[in-house]
């Protein structure tokens, strides 16, 4: 799968269903009759929507993991809390459950945003005060994170 790219302001409903934006429902298209795996995320306030695709693969990882070692035993479980498989319906809406709902806060206004190969589900708040600059210096993290990266091409 492509990289999913963009970030789309939407609202959900009283019952927990979102409208999917037409941008990000096209790049999700190839496997959207597959499903979706919808979790929590490991380390933000927030939901993270796999493609089953992606999902598959990230199962793979987490096999190779001897469950006969306590901190591989209880990652899976922590990892794998709270998952539910979701679909868009014909409407084009997404369901997210309500203890998925209340895990991260979500109220009325939300923000899918693209990350890499999932999307998070944030409540809009939440999300902004994620990506503040204030609270983390970007330039710092993009440093420490990308600074020693050679791309064949020369790009950095």
């Amino acid at each position: 799968m492509n990289a999913i790219t963009g970030t789309y302001e939407c609202k959900v409903d009283a019952k927990g269903r979102l409208m999917m934006p037409a941008p990000l429902k096209k790049q999700l298209s190839v496997g959207i009759d597959d499903g979706f795996i919808l979790k929590r995320s490991v380390f933000q306030p927030c939901l993270e929507l796999y493609p089953m695709g992606e999902w598959k693969k990230m199962m793979e990882k987490i096999n190779k993991l001897n469950r006969f070692v306590k901190k591989n035993n209880d990652f899976i479980r922590r990892f794998t809390a709270g998952v539910k498989m979701v679909e868009v319906d014909a409407a084009g809406r997404l369901l997210v459950p309500k203890d998925l709902v209340v895990f991260a806060g979500i109220d009325k206004d939300i923000v899918l945003s693209s990350a890499v190969n999932i999307v998070e589900i944030w409540d809009k708040d939440r999300y902004e005060q994620a990506i503040d600059d204030s609270v983390v210096d970007f330039a710092d993290l993009a440093e420490e994170v990308m600074g020693n990266l050679n791309d064949e091409d020369g790009i950095s």
